[in-house]
């Protein structure tokens, strides 16, 4: 269930750890407001760190693209699964082993920064490391499915099965994992969320002893903070919506849940339960014949902890996620530019 914060949130945390895509921003627009909220994190002292599962871009090239949307950043604000994928390998081969990519830049480039040789000839490789890359040949798919069945160790930088572009959701570098993996009948090495190293090489990169992950997805960023015993706080603002939260299981439910990153600077308080009754600041929540039912009025965060709460209590105790799809949840939040 949601843990509650009687102080503003970041309080309590000296790393705040944020993922990019519908969070910092949706496409080539940031979420209304970050800039600013980030700043303030900032100006307390605390460490910012942007953490991402895509490999094709190197940390110089996400620092860019987030100074182009107003978000203050620079390369060593940001880590990637390349360069966790890049540790990994280094602390399994050593310094100097040859290792043979199938990806982008961003892989390429972490690999080198961690004493690695990338080679696209296979001789002398003692692994494989894949990442996303827009350009990866379906003929070096093969070869790759083909050492990796013969027993050459394999690293993925992550497993996301999906990836979000301008025309909707595409395949991401999780079917390319899948389809080797599947062929040779073995199962890769991931970095990335919700995997521990990259949350890891997140806060060995960048410092602190408090930190707290901030997400939108609940199988990478909420699931990759549980993998590492933090805490998590799931904002609006990308692809998690009522039906996801509905049906969310225990190892993939945030500590905490807001509509913005606002709710990073504010108090969290958590429902109680009387019987089937599920309140807070106004609003009444249960779940009857299956349905979920939300009364009341009040602020729309407390709206949200009303109704994950009923949900999950409903999942928890019948294991079947209650029907939502008659309930609309406060007006979803906009982003910049967001048609």
């Amino acid at each position: 269930m949601l843990e509650e914060s009687t102080t503003p949130l970041v309080q309590a945390h000296d790393l705040v750890m944020f993922d990019l895509d519908g969070v910092v921003y949706v496409g080539g627009h940031a979420v209304d407001g970050v800039g600013e909220r980030i700043d303030r994190i900032r100006r307390t002292g605390r460490h910012v760190a942007f953490v991402t599962n895509n490999a094709s871009r190197t940390p110089d090239q996400v620092a860019r693209k987030l100074r182009g949307v107003g978000v203050e950043a620079t390369a060593s604000d940001v880590v990637t699964s390349a360069q966790a994928a890049a540790r990994l390998l280094a602390e399994q081969h050593g310094t100097g082993a040859r290792v043979l990519v199938l990806g982008g830049e961003g892989l390429r480039v972490a690999l080198v920064d961690a004493g690695l040789e990338p080679v696209t000839d296979a001789d002398g490789a003692v692994a494989v490391a894949s990442g996303y890359g827009p350009d990866v040949r379906w003929r070096d798919i093969m070869r790759v499915a083909t050492l990796v069945r013969n027993g050459l160790p394999y690293v993925a930088s992550n497993a996301d099965f999906t990836v979000p572009t301008p025309d909707g959701l595409a395949p991401g570098h999780g079917v390319l994992v899948r389809a080797i993996t599947g062929f040779a009948g073995v199962a890769a090495t991931v970095a990335g969320k919700p995997e521990r190293p990259l949350m890891e090489e997140t806060v060995r990169r960048v410092g602190g002893e408090r930190p707290i992950m901030v997400g939108d997805r609940l199988d990478t960023d909420i699931q990759g903070a549980h993998a590492v015993g933090i805490p998590s706080l799931l904002v609006l603002t990308g692809v998690t919506w009522l039906e996801e939260l509905a049906a969310a299981t225990p190892g993939l439910r945030p500590t905490h849940l807001s509509p913005t990153l606002e709710g990073l600077f504010e108090p969290h308080p958590v429902p109680t339960v009387v019987d089937r009754d599920v309140r807070l600041g106004g609003w009444n929540g249960r779940v009857e014949t299956g349905r979920l039912h939300v009364t009341g009025d009040g602020d729309d965060a407390d709206w949200w902890r009303v109704a994950v709460t009923a949900c999950w209590l409903h999942l928890d105790t019948t294991g079947t996620p209650a029907d939502v799809s008659d309930t609309t949840p406060p007006a979803p939040v906009r982003t910049l530019g967001a048609e």
